[in-house]
């Protein structure tokens, strides 16, 4: 399989074949003459009046005009004077992403960019070449210019490289792989780094594992129901047609899908002295819905900047090279605050079904912890601490990042997305909601079990199934953490999702 890429038209599932499927990418015939044209209206502007970015200096310094003898070493200067990242190397799939993205902006033929630079950039990826590119540096506006410096470092023949085998010199790498770095013409320094790329490759990214622990959190709840002789009667849907949100609705159908047939569920249904349950199960599909109707706005925010040409100055068909702020990340940046806010709540309801699980005093009648021997066994106990403590720092990490702008270039750039961040600490606040859900998943499978001989739904069952292939159930004491990272590894393999549907049928 392998990514055309014309420039328009690109998805959130194409993103995803390059950054983790390892895809191959190839400039479409169309790119190439749509590329050609600008290349050729800027060709012509260096010959004329000062041009931002094709004939001056940067940032503050756009007043300073550059003689025609320089300009091929201003493009060269701009990249290694903006590869100023420090920190950690970001992970290989979001430097994919970042490069796919970056290669399709100048495929819109809005930069005024060679084709060879797209195409440079394609045989990068196609070849694992994939350039160091360091955490901290990026303000999102005008774009993300370190992170983006340091892809173009590899480029043009200089920087390093991820291998396997560790860190490599970039100009090696690319003779390895028999790519020709590039002597970069006018605009071209500029088009390379002045895009929002790494913001968005990272929200993409995000969108795509959003949506699966969506569909994960609400097996794992219905585990949680069951686990807590809970009544499914709150997700009829006629109560939920009584509050018409799209993401309520599709929670509560998959609550009931999964619950169908449930023995367990059907065993207190009636003569239970009991009126309501607990908000942290009755409104799982409220809260789980709203993160839901989130993660729609953020997919068609990052479907919108997937059809956007990021860049300053852009070069017009008809002619013209206007400047413009499309490289500011607020649109992206808002969306990543947006979507860490929904995660972070979804994680915080699923810590306090689990921890229910593990009261004594309100989860009828399982033994405290779920210990087999309470008070010589702890059971689950500190799985909860460590919920919590994930939980806690989630809260942190939803604090928008998009209100702390700073201003940078000599006040030239007097507002910035601060897009980067947004997207980095979202990230981790996925990562964080996975390992809780993770722990939910392991609480609420020994509950089941514990419940026996009542049995659970069939597709509950499939979900204990699942787990006791690496999961060992109820029983004395033992190290948890292996069984909690066992957890984790089948939720991010996507396995829970599968197993669970192909009793269901496809969930929402």
């Amino acid at each position: 399989m392998s990514v055309e890429l014309e420039g328009p038209g690109v998805t959130i599932s194409d993103v995803l074949a390059i950054a983790r499927g390892g895809e191959e990418v190839h400039l479409s015939d169309a790119a190439v003459e749509r590329m050609g044209v600008t290349r050729r209206i800027v060709k012509h502007m260096a010959e004329g009046e000062p041009a931002y970015g094709v004939s001056t200096g940067f940032g503050a310094l756009a007043s300073k005009a550059i003689p025609p003898d320089r300009r091929a070493s201003l493009q060269r200067s701009m990249i290694r004077s903006h590869a100023a990242g420090m920190g950690p190397a970001v992970e290989t799939e979001v430097v994919r992403a970042m490069m796919f993205l970056r290669a399709r902006t100048l495929a819109l033929g809005a930069s005024g960019a060679r084709p060879l630079i797209a195409e440079t950039l394609a045989r990068m990826l196609n070849a694992g070449v994939v350039p160091v590119v360091p955490e901290h540096g990026s303000l999102g506006a005008s774009g993300d210019l370190a992170p983006l410096a340091h892809v173009a470092l590899v480029l043009i023949g200089e920087g390093e490289v991820l291998t396997g085998a560790g860190v490599r010199e970039g100009m090696t790498a690319m003779a390895e792989a028999g790519i020709e770095p590039v002597e970069l013409v006018e605009k071209e320094g500029l088009a390379l780094i002045n895009g929002t790329d790494g913001i968005l490759g990272m929200l993409c990214l995000a969108v795509h594992d959003a949506s699966h622990l969506l569909t994960v959190a609400d097996i794992v709840a219905s585990l949680s129901v069951e686990g807590l002789l809970a009544t499914d009667r709150a997700y009829a849907a006629d109560l939920m047609a009584l509050r018409p949100h799209s993401g309520q609705a599709s929670s509560a159908a998959n609550l009931r899908r999964v619950l169908g047939g449930s023995p367990i569920v059907a065993s207190h249904r009636h003569g239970d002295d009991r009126v309501q349950d607990a908000y942290s199960i009755r409104c799982t599909p409220q809260v789980h819905g709203a993160a839901r109707d989130t993660l729609e706005f953020v997919r068609g925010v990052a479907g919108r900047e997937l059809a956007a040409a990021i860049d300053n100055p852009m070069v017009l068909p008809d002619g013209r090279v206007e400047s413009c702020g499309n490289f500011h990340g607020a649109p992206v940046a808002m969306a990543a605050d947006y979507l860490a806010i929904a995660m972070a709540e979804v994680g915080a309801i699923s810590e306090r079904r689990l921890d229910r699980l593990l009261d004594f005093n309100r989860s009828q009648g399982l033994p405290p912890f779920l210990a087999a021997d309470p008070g010589v066994d702890s059971g689950l106990m500190i799985g909860q601490y460590t919920a919590a403590a994930m939980c806690a720092e989630n809260r942190r990490l939803a604090a928008p990042a998009v209100v702390d702008s700073y201003p940078t270039s000599a006040m030239q750039e007097d507002h910035v997305s601060m897009g980067w961040s947004a997207a980095r600490k979202l990230r981790r606040v996925i990562e964080n909601l996975r390992r809780i859900l993770a722990i939910e998943w392991v609480t609420a499978a020994r509950a089941v079990d514990l419940r026996a001989p009542l049995a659970p739904a069939d597709a509950t069952s499939a979900a204990v199934g699942l787990l006791r292939t690496r999961v060992r159930g109820p029983g004395p004491d033992r190290p948890l953490a292996p069984e909690l990272a066992a957890a984790e590894q089948l939720l991010a393999e996507e396995a829970l999702v599968a197993a669970v549907e192909k009793v269901t049928g496809a969930l929402e």
